[in-house]
């Protein structure tokens, strides 16, 4: 392979600043939707009855861990896979379903692949201007050109992709995606293969050129932290399922299941039964509203939202502190309390609590204890 010639070059040259804002055209943005959408590969159901919407203009992040089905949508909304059952809709037009199949180059969509599926015979600038064959030589070249300099990769319109690195491909990838004004953008863990010094500022500026062009993206994740990041909306699949769909906000503060929760975030679980409409954990007694008496109910709460206040001995509510582990800005404590085996861990700010202390007493915002039945 030749040397690179950005990013990770051993010259010290590096690639050049995305460019500025609203430099890159509009397109004009369109819905996507999906209704009671099934897919099986091999007898094998891989999408069960997934029913969500894109707005216009917005980014959808598909989130859920390896083979939860989320993949496999991207490519039905791409028109590379045909659903068994169910229907899909770009801008109340039927693309797929009821005996119709849109071929993927009608569907005004742009592709982002996870390896970025750059063609390596062509330069930057020809892999760019690939998909502007409607466009005459001439304007085609101005629209790559323009794209290119939008990601900050004009400068290398005439190497090759083995020539620049990751970050750099990601960019040139998603010039080429977007170089035709798509109705609609979609995009298969486009950062999952760049390293964590790259994978945020990348990520950042594609998202901002998405709101500069203001297309509709959806974007494949299985990083709960990522889909949080870029995201209007959420749907997170397990097995097929679309376990829970709506803003970032709602599906961390009000996840619909035990799954959704620990899917955001690490949790500590108390599991209690039900007596008298009450549940007496290690946090106090909780109303179990929505439960009968005798149900088994698992209780859920975020490291985050314990509290620790120093005690001075042993006693009833009171925790031991058996570990502290320093993460730079927040420290990791894991505690002992009487009755359970597994310990509680907490995160607190680093300079949060007394270096001697042994023992704490820990409480918790009610509001933000969360109850699912076990």
């Amino acid at each position: 392979m030749d040397e690179q010639v950005g990013e990770t070059a051993t010259s010290g040259r590096s690639s050049g600043q995305w460019g500025a804002p609203n430099s890159a055209g509009v397109s004009i943005a369109s819905s996507i939707s999906f209704q009671n959408v099934c897919y099986a590969y091999h007898k094998t159901l891989v999408l069960n009855g997934v029913t969500l919407e894109a707005a216009p203009g917005e980014i959808l992040c598909l989130l859920g861990p390896s083979g939860s089905g989320k993949t496999t949508l991207l490519r039905i909304a791409a028109g590379l896979e045909v659903p068994n059952t169910g229907t899909v809709k770009i801008d109340n037009q039927l693309v797929d379903g009821e005996g119709v199949h849109v071929e993927t180059e009608q569907r005004g969509i742009g592709l982002v692949f996870q390896d970025f599926a750059l063609f390596p015979h062509l330069t930057i600038l020809d892999n760019v201007k690939f998909g502007l064959a409607q466009l005459s030589r001439k304007d085609a070249t101005t629209q790559a050109n323009r794209m290119l300099e939008r990601v900050g990769m004009l400068q290398y319109a005439d190497v090759y992709p083995d020539q620049i690195s990751g970050g750099e491909q990601q960019r040139v990838a998603l010039a080429r995606a977007l170089a035709p004004r798509p109705q609609i953008v979609l995009m298969d863990e486009p950062f999952s293969g760049l390293d964590a010094r790259l994978r945020d500022t990348i990520r950042a500026e594609t998202v901002e050129l998405l709101r500069d062009t203001r297309s509709t993206a959806i974007i494949v994740t299985h990083d709960p932290e990522e889909a949080l990041r870029v995201a209007d909306h959420i749907a997170l699949m397990k097995d097929g399922n679309l376990v829970q769909f709506g803003p970032c906000e709602e599906l961390y503060h009000r996840p619909n299941s035990l799954f959704s929760a620990q899917f955001f975030s690490e949790v500590n679980i108390f599991q209690h039964t039900v007596k008298a409409g009450m549940v007496d954990t290690p946090l106090g007694e909780l109303k179990a509203k929505g439960f009968s008496d005798g149900d088994l109910v698992n209780i859920c709460v975020r490291l985050s939202d314990l509290n620790l206040e120093v005690a001075k001995a042993e006693g009833d509510g009171i925790a031991q502190i058996r570990s502290r582990r320093f993460m730079g800005i927040v420290e990791l404590i894991e505690l002992g309390i009487d009755g359970r085996l597994e310990p509680v861990r907490v995160r607190i700010r680093a300079d949060g609590l007394d270096k001697d202390a042994r023992y704490v007493r820990v409480t918790a915002d009610k509001q933000k204890i969360m109850m699912f039945s076990a």
